[in-house]
């Protein structure tokens, strides 16, 4: 028995809207993207929506739309896929590391507001795990300095923040639909968006900054016509992967209820556990739960994570803090702390969760995680 960590849920019907695709006349560049972004649009409760080939491709594509460039500044957390940073770094621009809040593990607004500067252009806040960072003060904190806010919604397809879902609040927010998470088309990532100036610079860099729009064409030579307006980048996604979307968004209700179900028994098991710690949640946010992470406590949390490896579990580390990394530390980040970050990281590990997992599955991670730290 091998338990992962986080696993797709494939079903007949995502086959078969595969497979009409296949049988179809586009396999790309035909009508499926569009429809994937109007029902993702829908469902987050944002005007726009632009699907891309991955979620790193959205975060770069969000980072140029919002004319980050060499010189800038942009302050994200520590806590997070490096992918999170280094859009950033693809604009030539200096990603900026705030701590976390200890309880929430997300980005803590005191520690954004200490980082700004004249350079500072943006903030990237990660929901972590699927939990909405408190967006109330980061967005009142982001009109203050005139910053855009590029939410990081990887983990937090379904999610909620003051009753609005996340992808209808800040400047721009970006998704992933890599295989565990919410839903996923193999590879594919969306950016959301309220703002049509924004929304139509997304769509221009999506595909190598060419247009064929009549309204847009600076010269008209023939219904062939079209012209490279902006340096873009290939970052379609194809019809036969937004077909698989839409298949999956149809669910994702479903799939969010159960890994909330999950997460609510992992709550209850560990609540009287003295070595285990589990994150608090924000009051006014309601988490997808992408990731269950809990801190092991006076114990060796590698001990801990190869023994659980050991039985069949495939517990993870999410993340090693990003400016640790060698790329980092060799360019200018091996002085910089962020004390609850790395405090963070040497007690967590990433536990299964997924809506097939079983609850008799759950029970074996739940009592071997016990027998291991008690």
């Amino acid at each position: 028995m091998y338990i992962p960590y986080g696993k797709q849920t494939i079903e007949q019907d995502d086959i078969d809207a595969v497979v009409e695709v296949l049988q179809s006349d586009y396999l790309t560049t035909g009508p499926k993207p569009l429809e994937f972004e109007q029902v993702v649009a829908e469902y987050v409760g944002a005007k726009y929506a632009v699907a891309v080939a991955n979620g790193t491709a959205a975060l770069h594509l969000a980072c140029m739309a919002a004319g980050i460039k060499e010189g800038d500044e942009v302050i994200t957390t520590p806590i997070t896929f490096a992918a999170s940073a280094n859009c950033v770094l693809y604009c030539g621009a200096t990603p900026v590391f705030a701590d976390i809040c200890k309880d929430t593990y997300n980005i803590d607004v005191e520690s954004i507001k200490a980082k700004i500067t004249p350079r500072t252009k943006a903030i990237i806040p990660v929901h972590f795990t699927g939990q909405p960072c408190d967006m109330e003060p980061i967005l009142a904190l982001a009109k203050e300095h005139k910053l855009m806010v590029i939410e990081d919604g990887a983990h937090s397809l379904g999610a909620s923040y003051q009753g609005k879902r996340i992808g209808s609040i800040g400047d721009m927010t970006t998704f992933s639909f890599h295989p565990v998470k919410h839903i996923t088309t193999c590879e594919g990532g969306m950016i959301t968006t309220n703002n049509k100036a924004l929304y139509e610079k997304l769509l221009l860099l999506r595909s190598h900054g060419i247009t064929r729009e009549p309204s847009k064409l600076m010269k008209q030579e023939g219904p062939w016509y079209y012209e490279q307006q902006d340096l873009g980048y290939n970052y379609r996604i194809s019809d036969v992967q937004c077909a698989l979307g839409i298949s999956q968004l149809k669910k994702l209700h479903t799939f969010v209820a159960k890994r909330r179900a999950i997460a609510k028994r992992y709550d209850e098991a560990f609540a009287s556990v003295d070595n285990i710690v589990t994150p608090k949640q924000l009051p006014a946010g309601e988490s997808s739960y992408h990731l269950y992470v809990i801190q092991v406590k006076n114990h060796d949390r590698r001990k801990v994570f190869e023994a659980l490896r050991e039985k069949g579990i495939g517990v993870n580390v999410h993340y090693i803090p990003v400016y640790q990394h060698p790329y980092y530390q060799q360019n200018g980040y091996e002085s910089v702390i962020c004390k609850e970050a790395e405090q963070l990281y040497e007690h967590m590990i990433s536990l299964p969760i997924y809506p097939l997992l079983t609850e008799e599955e759950q029970e074996y991670v739940i009592q071997t995680v016990k027998e291991l730290v008690q």
